[in-house]
């Protein structure tokens, strides 16, 4: 696959001069027009969500370049587990596009692997995707200011409830922090346990502020369901 001059779209083959073409770039599962700023799940007027109010994140905002559905998902997948590394950089160009409006952060932390996962994979798709991001946008990468001390259980195997307890101390920072805008990058946010735990040890290292980027939010279908009855009651 040819990334710096491609002639075909990525998804449909069609002769184009980017990755994907015009048609199938329209066509990538946006987010709710209307949602939560801190979770992304679909809200009224782009208000808060009821559980946020609840039990605020850590983080200050999230951004996503996409909804974790197809073909982005099988995208991801394909990075991940088959190692087509040369998607990285294309996922990481659907997030920058959502970035303009945003406070630049004065550095971005890849979300980490543990030891163990990192060398059953050989690459953290997080520090691929924000290689990228880093230098594009001329946003220092410290890949090393945080590890993940505990090898826990993958969350796609989870509850969403167990979500919270299985990521629970899975992360240690030593890296001076004070006076910083951090972003957190990571390719897929589900529950938003994982990133919650990191935003937390960001925070007692002296990070200011805290931002979520991922290339794509995961969205319950039962949230999606909800919105259409209120649209529909409407």
């Amino acid at each position: 696959m040819q990334t710096l001059f491609p002639a075909n779209c990525l998804l449909c083959l069609a002769a184009c001069e980017s990755d994907l073409c015009h048609a199938c770039y329209n066509n990538l599962p946006q987010l709710p027009s209307e949602h939560c700023p801190l979770c992304l799940l679909p809200t009224k007027d782009s208000r808060v969500c009821g559980n946020c109010l609840k039990n605020h994140p850590v983080w200050t905002r999230t951004i996503a370049a996409l909804q974790y559905a197809f073909p982005v998902d099988a995208m991801i997948r394909s990075l991940k587990y088959q190692e087509n590394l040369t998607l990285a950089p294309i996922l990481a160009n659907l997030l920058i596009a959502k970035t303009n409006n945003c406070p630049p952060p004065d550095v971005i932390i890849p979300v980490p692997l543990h030891p163990i996962r990192l060398q059953e994979r050989g690459f953290n798709q997080a520090l691929e995707i924000s290689r990228h991001i880093s230098r594009q946008m001329n946003i220092p990468l410290l890949p090393h200011a945080c590890v993940r001390t505990k090898d826990t259980l993958s969350q796609t195997e989870l509850s969403w409830k167990k979500r919270q307890t299985n990521m629970r101390n899975a992360f240690e920072c030593t890296t001076n922090l004070a006076h910083k805008h951090v972003a957190l990058l990571d390719d897929v946010m589900t529950s938003g346990a994982t990133l919650n735990e990191l935003a937390k040890v960001v925070r007692k290292q002296g990070a200011i502020e805290v931002s979520v980027w991922v290339i794509t939010r995961a969205i319950p279908s039962t949230a999606l369901i909800k919105t259409t009855e209120h649209q529909t009651i409407l």
